[in-house]
């Protein structure tokens, strides 16, 4: 076993089955670990189980959040938590000094309070040793879904990519590979010649709506409202959207819901459809970043 982070109070607050390997790698490497929003049984030895937040986060120099985050409002998302688990104000004062939290994506509100409180705020979901890693669960469940969801084969169907980052390259790549007709929008000149690179056609945002009225499958990538009301009016009746954007995804889903369009909301896919693999880059990832910022820390304090 390593000692590598040996003295170090590490909290984890609820997740899924990623956050239990996590746990065990960071056991492993000698740290003290506490975790709330998993029954005993499902916490390997070495750890210690608390019911609450503010008795995980007490005095830990290192907090852990889910990947998902939280809700607005501070609703930690915990799959086999018995009660909700909320990320109060309160329980952030209880860290030790100049603590590590560690989150996906943060709310804006937990913004502040690192401002206020002092402790340093880490968002990973961008990392690119973590976001291009599990572009690969995230896209093949994307295609899992497709071949679910619709009565045609991927091979010879129309696929729309919208958005050209690290999940849809992966994912255009995988539409190609199964012999499908695949188009990327988006508005950045670059990632338009990189998708024509790989064999893609490629368009502008302005040209969606035609897209639309001919794409079979629609996958969106983008956080914002790409997918609105004015485009779905002229979508083809037996297209499939499949959005992959953070919550509330880019599709307006009330409007497509109203002209009868079938549209699914999925983000979160490493998660659901590997969650070993999008595990095993947790606990790859998070653990030298903790050692990372903290020899930063220690160095701070040494020259101060």
């Amino acid at each position: 076993m390593s000692s590598v982070l040996s003295g170090v109070k590490i909290a984890v607050l609820g997740g899924d089955e990623r956050e239990l390997i996590l746990v065990n790698e960071l056991v492993k490497m000698g740290a003290t670990v506490v975790v709330t929003g998993f029954p005993r049984d499902k916490i390997g030895p070495g750890a210690f189980v608390v019911h609450t937040v503010e008795e995980a986060c007490k005095e830990s120099e290192v907090v852990i959040l889910p990947i998902p985050g939280t809700s607005p409002d501070g609703l930690i998302r915990a799959i086999y938590a018995e009660s909700s688990l909320m990320l109060s104000e309160k329980a952030i004062q209880t860290m030790a000094p100049n603590a590590l939290v560690i989150i996906g994506s943060a709310r804006p509100f937990l913004k502040e309070w690192a401002q206020v409180y002092g402790f340093n705020l880490i968002e990973i979901i961008e990392m690119d040793e973590i976001a291009i890693l599990n572009s690969i669960p995230t896209a093949e469940g994307a295609v899992q879904i497709a071949m679910e969801e619709t009565p045609i084969t991927v091979h010879g169907s129309k696929t729309c990519v919208i958005g050209f980052g690290r999940t849809a390259i992966t994912l255009a790549r995988i539409l190609k590979a199964l012999g499908s007709d695949v188009t990327v929008v988006a508005r950045n000149q670059g990632q338009l010649a990189r998708a024509y690179e790989m064999g893609c056609k490629r368009a502008s945002f302005s040209e969606l709506r035609e897209i639309m009225n001919s794409a079979d499958i629609v996958f969106n990538t983008v956080p914002a409202l790409v997918i609105d009301k004015d485009i779905l009016k002229y979508t083809n009746a037996d297209v499939l959207i499949i959005d992959l954007a953070t919550q509330p995804g880019g599709t307006d889903f009330e409007a497509a819901n109203t002209y009868g369009l079938k549209a699914i909301l999925a983000p979160g896919l490493p998660g659901k459809v590997a969650p070993i693999y999008a595990g095993k880059i947790l606990a790859d990832v998070i653990p030298q970043l903790i050692i990372s910022e903290l020899s930063k820390l220690d160095a701070g304090l040494l020259f101060a």
